[in-house]
């Protein structure tokens, strides 16, 4: 199954980018550009809150690495088999294989813990942060496409996404495009960010319970993309361990938002 060229989407010629002497790993750079526009847009928000932006800086100073550790063991976590025999490659994080739900738990706690040493309240620290996460997400996952990973099924779509015989699963080798998950993901998280931030400014939810819009938003994107990837996976009685995690993150999410609603006025911004 092939989707016309006209139409397909190329996948780059390789996993670096060359600046000068320096080859730069592009799934490292995308997550690093992901999480430096997070922190532009959050600083940007706190100033419209008339606070100091500077403690999104310390904030990220902790949060970024701790969300990079917590999605590495989420990632090691549930595809554990297929490290066996090669442990030395579980810092590899450049090789690919970052659990977004590992690390989204993992900076946010230790996000809003540094916020709260600092001295802004929980829920104040995550309606500044929490908008500005899916954006990052989306730009993060620019780096599955540099690595030729985490496409879905075969598709003759005219946006699909053309992938080398090297990184095709072996029981889809006859086919040159798929479906280009991570753009789908992307373009999701996009969308929610937006969402968040129309719900926010007309203070439809209580002062910290924007995250839970956002969890849940997260997890019915990540439950429609989950259904279309062709990867191998760690099964949990027959359904794939994210599929059980977004459906988890639907429910908790929805039942927290549905819990603040009617919130008290307070300034929002974009």
């Amino acid at each position: 199954m092939t989707a016309a060229l006209w139409g397909a989407i190329p996948s780059p010629s390789g996993s670096s980018l060359a600046i000068g002497p320096l080859e730069l790993r592009a799934y490292g750079l995308m997550i690093a550009l992901g999480a430096y526009t997070a922190v532009l847009w959050s600083q940007r928000r706190l100033r419209a809150r008339g606070e100091d932006p500077e403690v999104v800086s310390a904030i990220a100073l902790w949060a970024v690495p701790a969300g990079l550790v917590g999605a590495r063991l989420y990632h090691v976590a549930t595809d554990w088999r297929s490290f066996r025999g090669r442990w030395e490659d579980v810092p590899a994080v450049w090789q690919g294989g970052l659990g977004i739900p590992g690390g989204l738990m993992a900076g946010v706690v230790v996000g809003v813990l540094v916020a709260r040493r600092r001295g802004m309240t929980m829920g104040a620290a995550l309606d500044v942060v929490v908008p500005t996460l899916p954006v990052a997400q989306a730009i993060g996952r620019l780096g599955n496409w540099f690595n030729q990973e985490v496409f879905g099924r075969p598709t003759d779509l005219p946006w699909g996404l053309e992938i080398d015989a090297a990184h095709r699963p072996a029981e889809h080798a006859a086919a040159a495009t798929f479906h280009p998950t991570f753009l789908y993901e992307g373009l999701w998280n996009v969308a929610l960010a937006v969402v968040l931030v129309r719900v926010e400014r007309r203070k439809v939810l209580r002062p910290g319970y924007l995250v839970a819009l956002w969890v849940a938003g997260y997890g019915l994107g990540r439950l429609w993309v989950e259904a279309l990837r062709a990867d191998a996976a760690s099964l949990v009685a027959g359904v794939r361990v994210n599929t059980w995690m977004a459906l988890l993150a639907i429910v908790v999410g929805g039942v927290l938002a549905l819990r603040g609603r009617a919130g008290t006025g307070r300034t929002g911004d974009g």
